[in-house]
């Protein structure tokens, strides 16, 4: 018997609890990515009914999205929305010229004139201009495309929404009432659409636990140093695996109540996993867990080589599910490809949407390829059911994407309906078919989440401690009232469940950042506040100081892949999550000038990223020498390597050491070479894709395929010399090179 190859995706589908003590809700963002994420999604794949998926909707999502479509929730963006213009006070106008273009510019305002034309205003002339200078039509406008823009293109064929697109402009508090309360109509559909397509067997729906927390640390915080055993953890171990069940036991019945069955599979709170939590997930019913394939990786104590394509290696160790036996019941546990996965979510949306759509089936179609060599009967066909779980954020990627992805996803579902060699499947169908053949023991699972198999993310770092140390107090202090229950003081034990979401420790520290850091810290803070409120305890001053300092800071590694345009003008939206130094000292002759100040970096699948800042008024080959290269260095790699190729090079480190690719570029010419390190340290010409742009900064992107010998998971270390006429002049940074990992 032969297969097709078969493949899972998996959407997950989360907001943390936006809701604060006082009853209102502090961010937008459940409303709006109602309203562009979450319907349009099985629409699109409604479509295509020889597709099936499996979706992941987070009860506390759930909750948020109900609290709006029974109009018991409002935000302030909502509540500005719905204001007169004219009675807008100067600190309300600041608030709406500050927050009222969060969105990806180049998809979510870019296309739409008004709202470009009032975003280049804002760019170009700055806050106060705007402030001082537009009118109330300008306002009223603004509000209205803050919350038009993000309706999914979906439903752009209403008649009501299509007369706005048209219109442009001219909006008055009518039409923004009506956009609210179209957005109203379309979060009503979401949980109805999902049950109607779970119960056709289109999708299979699953959960999550109650409000997103991270169950291996709930039950203990030691488990952070299974993966980085010198973590430093938090001054008080939290151990408190009675809340596990809590959680689960919540997801399970609020999914009862509105999908009228039980759940059959759970993804775990970014996808973390440990020994402790399966006998808790087994006990509730579960048949299924997902994890990521670094989890997969630590567990058998395998490394997922890659070809230079992206291709597993070792494809029938990750394509398969796994049995995990406990005493309340076995689990078949999932792990999905960590590479695919983020294709989708960071890398597709920068490239030309049928060139994504075919590439990602390319990507698979390899996958089923090297399954064929590795079987032993040889064989132009699969002979076992192998299974590929691609699992990933289902809504945050698709601001990234043109019209929110709806072209790629009709393009990529078109070409796959009519491939008889892919089936999309959901999980449970699959399991029901080809249920697990192979055992890993329960008690070796690793203790990891997706993000390189650890919790580094939510525990470890100063911040992210100090957080954990406020709520095991705060935990402690509610185990002190064994007389509080859940039926007789709900508020104390929502308050629990609230603060031990994940999401608050993500932000916390280094890692992750927004420009609404402080906010989560204060949520987190509040949802602490209420729980000891409600048991008529002190709040402890602790809990009325910030858990951190949420001044920007100087230097910070990448947060995530980027995408920027290389134009040579610096986009605050396409560099905001890429590494950044800060440029000082007084080393060398550029130093003293100081004519770069800063350096961005950071990378996506295709590329390597550069920017240079220039300080005001330089002019490169005038105050800048007009050449600059980049020496790439490969540590503890065994290559050829060549000095760096200027003449009057200093004798200090890191410029005496010997590198393997070199890209120059004279940025009063535009000309840019590209050379390989050679055999007795000689430098060989090769050709080059890189883009480079030069206007008020300059941009580079390096493609992966101009250093052709680098492999997946390598670190690099970039350092940056300036020239002029091939004689040495400065470098940059100082004192360091700048690290890389290619994805």
């Amino acid at each position: 018997m032969t297969h097709p190859l078969y493949v899972a995706f998996i959407w997950h589908q989360h907001q943390p609890l936006y809701k604060s003590q006082s009853g209102g809700y502090r961010l937008p963002w459940v409303r709006l990515h109602g309203t562009k994420d979450y319907l349009d999604l099985m629409l699109i794949l409604e479509q295509f009914p020889k597709l099936h998926q499996t979706v992941n909707l987070v009860p506390s999502l759930i909750m948020q999205i109900e609290d709006y479509v029974a109009g018991t929730a409002f935000d302030p963006y909502l509540t500005l929305a719905l204001s007169d213009v004219e009675t807008l006070t100067p600190e309300q106008k600041h608030f709406i010229v500050e927050h009222f273009f969060d969105g990806n510019h180049h998809t979510l305002i870019d296309p739409h004139p008004r709202y470009a034309e009032l975003f280049e205003q804002r760019h170009e002339k700055g806050w106060d201009w705007c402030i001082d200078n537009w009118d109330h039509q300008a306002f009223s406008d603004l509000l209205a495309w803050h919350n038009l823009s993000w309706i999914d293109p979906v439903f752009w064929d209403d008649p009501e929404i299509a007369e706005w697109l048209k219109r442009d402009r001219h909006f008055t508090l009518s039409d923004r009432q009506r956009i609210y309360s179209k957005q109203k109509e379309i979060m009503a559909r979401i949980i109805p659409q999902h049950r109607q397509m779970q119960d056709a067997g289109q999708i299979e729906v699953t959960t999550t636990p109650y409000t997103h927390p991270i169950l291996p640390l709930l039950a203990d915080t030691d488990a952070g140093q299974v993966a980085v055993p010198h973590m430093v953890l938090p001054e008080q171990r939290f151990q408190w695996a009675e809340d596990i069940p809590r959680h689960l036991a919540r997801a399970k019945q609020m999914y009862r109540d509105r999908f009228g069955r039980d759940p059959r599979g759970l993804w775990p709170s970014e996808q973390s996993v440990s020994p402790a939590i399966l006998p808790d997930v087994a006990a509730h019913g579960f048949d299924w867990l997902v994890s990521d394939e670094a989890v997969l990786g630590w567990t058998l104590r395998h490394f997922f080589h890659r070809d230079p394509h992206g291709t597993v290696e070792a494809p029938e160790v990750l394509y398969r599910p796994y049995r995990l036996e406990t005493p309340q019941g076995d689990l078949a546990i999932l792990f999905r490809d960590h590479r695919l996965s983020d294709l989708i979510g960071f890398t597709y949306s920068a490239m030309p949407t049928e060139e994504a759509a075919a590439d990602l089936i390319g990507q698979l179609e390899a996958i089923a390829l090297q399954l064929q060599k590795h079987q032993t009967e040889g064989g132009t066909s699969l002979e076992q059911p192998w299974l590929v779980t691609i699992a990933l954020d289902g809504e945050n990627c698709w601001e990234f994407y043109p019209k929110d992805g709806k072209p790629f996803l009709e393009n990529l579902y078109s070409q796959l309906s009519h491939h008889d060699g892919i089936r999309l499947v959901t999980v449970s169908e699959y399991l029901e078919q080809f249920p697990p053949t192979v055992t890993l023991p329960a008690d070796k699972l690793h203790s990891g989440s997706w993000v390189d198999g650890s919790f580094t993310t939510w525990i470890g770092d100063p911040a992210k401690n100090r957080a954990w140390d406020l709520l095991t107090h705060a935990r402690q202090t509610l185990a002190k009232h064994p007389e509080v229950t859940e039926a007789n003081n709900p508020e104390a034990w929502e308050a629990l469940y609230a603060a031990e979401g994940s999401d608050w420790f993500w932000w916390f520290g280094e890692g992750h950042s927004s420009n609404q850091d402080a906010m989560f810290d204060q949520l987190f803070r509040e949802h602490l506040s209420t729980l000891y409120a409600a048991l008529n305890e002190p709040i402890p001053m602790e809990i009325r100081q910030a858990v951190e300092d949420h001044t920007p800071q100087g230097d910070r590694l990448p947060e995530t892949f980027i995408h920027p345009h290389i134009d040579g003008r610096p986009d605050e939206q396409d560099w905001d999550k890429a590494g950044r130094i800060e440029v000082g000292g007084a080393r060398g002759t550029m130093h003293r000038s100081g004519p770069v100040p800063r350096l961005w970096y950071g990378v996506d699948h295709r590329n390597f990223y550069l920017r240079v800042d220039f300080a005001s008024g330089v002019r490169p080959g005038i105050d800048l020498p007009p050449e600059l290269h980049l020496l790439w260095f490969y540590p503890n790699r065994t290559m050829y390597n060549s000095p760096v190729p200027l003449a009057n090079l200093p004798e200090d480190a890191p410029l005496t050491y010997h590198f393997h690719h070199h890209l120059g570029m004279n940025l009063v010419t535009g000309d840019r070479w590209l050379q390989e390190a050679t055999e007795y340290s000689h430098w060989h010409a090769c050709s080059t894709r890189a883009q480079i742009a030069l206007d008020t900064c300059l941009e580079v992107a390096v493609p992966w395929s101009d250093l052709h010998e680098v492999e997946p998971d390598w670190q690099l270390e970039l350092l940056i010399v300036l020239a002029d006429a091939g004689h040495y002049k400065g470098f940059l940074p100082e004192n360091k090179l700048i690290p890389v990992v290619m994805p």
